[in-house]
């Protein structure tokens, strides 16, 4: 595993953006882990975690593309972020680009903010975690409707590897549905590898018993 996925696996428990215990998701599952990305809060997390989207954006689109896309809310401080980092990094002036919840009638009109998108760009998406598509079929209209763009892929910060709405993980159907490249900075196996009766800071996060529990969870919702 790459050091810089190892680093965003720490860096996600010391933002408590990665936690174990006992939770609910959104869909009803009781999980003995929960990832819950509004717990970047300052400009310093921000700007580590454009880092981190960057090397992975870099790691599997390499820099041929135009635009980075960030679905409205959460993925407006993305790409601002991660094409920051990208600049830095790699030397590259990626442009950036978000959706409104709501068109602007005036001033700056439309339903982008950011750069605008035109015939023959090629644009990466980005995202907070794996979801069930609801945005990608929102946004990816949006993004088709202002040209003849090629969409080359989705990244997301972490792939929770359980089932969507069928038998596979949610970022592969939607690789299937909509055929582009999907990815994440780390999967919770990544995670797993990396933490799994290692300690870190003194203490040992997933030890026999949390393992167990994990291990449980994908038994029953695993992809």
């Amino acid at each position: 595993m790459e050091d810089y996925k190892k680093e965003f696996i720490e860096f996600m428990i010391d933002s408590e953006v990665l936690r174990f215990g006992d939770f609910v998701t959104k869909s009803g599952r009781k999980t003995p882990f929960f990832v819950n990305t509004g717990f970047y809060r300052t400009g310093t997390q921000l700007r580590r975690l454009g880092e981190y989207y960057a090397k992975a954006v870099h790691d599997a689109f390499g820099l041929d593309f135009d635009v980075l896309f960030g679905p409205a809310y959460k993925g407006i401080s993305l790409t601002v972020a991660t094409t920051m980092a990208i600049s830095e990094f790699y030397d590259m002036d990626i442009r950036y680009c978000s959706n409104r919840k709501e068109i602007k009638d005036h001033g700056d009109k439309g339903i982008l903010l950011g750069s605008p998108i035109k015939d023959r760009d090629k644009v990466v998406i980005i995202e907070d975690v794996t979801t069930a598509g609801t945005s990608i079929e929102e946004t990816l209209p949006i993004i088709r409707a202002q040209g003849d763009v090629e969409v080359l892929g989705l990244v997301v910060s972490v792939d929770r590897m359980e089932r969507g709405t069928g038998t596979k993980s949610a970022l592969q159907e939607i690789e299937e549905k909509y055929g582009f490249k999907t990815t994440a900075i780390v999967t919770m196996a990544d995670v797993i590898e990396h933490l799994y009766n290692r300690p870190y800071k003194g203490k040992i996060i997933i030890d026999d018993q949390l393992k167990g529990a994990i291990d449980a969870y994908y038994k029953q919702y695993g992809a």
